[in-house]
């Protein structure tokens, strides 16, 4: 059976203001041995995800008021430049290499202070990845369970499927399962962890590097003078 990546889930709880389609109640289904369901939905509507959420502004309450504060400092430092970029530009002949170069520089502030303030935030960002991951590592063996106990034998991602009644839906029944295998998530990823999709693209890039790294075949011939 195969199941839906991991990967792809994550990747989509990561995405600014996603939204999660609701959790139907259990039915029973209209064709026997077939359902649809939603893995990003069933992530971030499970126990672990929301009480991860609500743990996340407290326990990273300095960074992310240290983020706050840097964002109102470069607000204030853009806002006299963007008063006279647009003051210059209604002049009757504005100069448009001068304006050329007052929009670079804003941009240049903006792109440097977004940079600074994702910085600030990294640690949270990891967070979330973190809890994302410790759910979704779970996901392939709740979707059995539901689907075992429900008598599933196909099941689509709903994303892809245009319209299907609700008497397909196994959110909720997966649901259960997630909540049963993880009440709860870890917050603080240990010390130097990242996200699986860079694990493996530092495992894939050390993999690469480690032929031309190797040492010479026993008995052969050093290269060279």
């Amino acid at each position: 059976m195969k199941t839906l990546s991991k990967s792809l889930v994550t990747a989509s709880l990561m995405l600014a203001g996603s939204q999660f389609v609701a959790v139907a109640p259990a039915a029973a289904q209209a064709l026997k041995g077939v359902a649809v369901a939603n893995p990003t939905a069933i992530v971030a509507l499970s126990n672990a995800y929301k009480v991860a959420e609500q743990q996340r502004p407290v326990t990273y309450k300095a960074q992310i008021d240290q983020a706050n504060a840097r964002k109102t400092q470069i607000e204030a430092q853009l806002r006299p430049l963007a008063t006279k970029i647009q003051a210059d530009a209604r002049a009757a002949n504005p100069n448009q290499a001068a304006l050329q170069q007052q929009y670079n520089q804003i941009q240049q502030i903006e792109q440097a202070g977004q940079n600074e303030i994702n910085s600030i935030l990294q640690p949270v960002a990891l967070s979330r990845a973190y809890v994302v991951e410790q759910i979704g590592d779970k996901l392939e063996q709740a979707t059995k369970n539901a689907m075992a106990k429900q008598k599933i034998e196909i099941l689509l991602d709903s994303g892809s499927v245009i319209n299907a009644s609700e008497a397909y839906n196994l959110n909720q029944g997966i649901l259960n399962e997630i909540n049963a295998l993880l009440p709860a998530a870890q917050l603080v990823p240990p010390a130097g962890w990242l996200p699986r999709q860079q694990r493996e693209q530092q495992a894939q890039q050390q993999q690469q590097a480690a032929p031309a790294a190797a040492p010479p075949a026993p008995g052969a011939k050093p290269s060279g003078r």
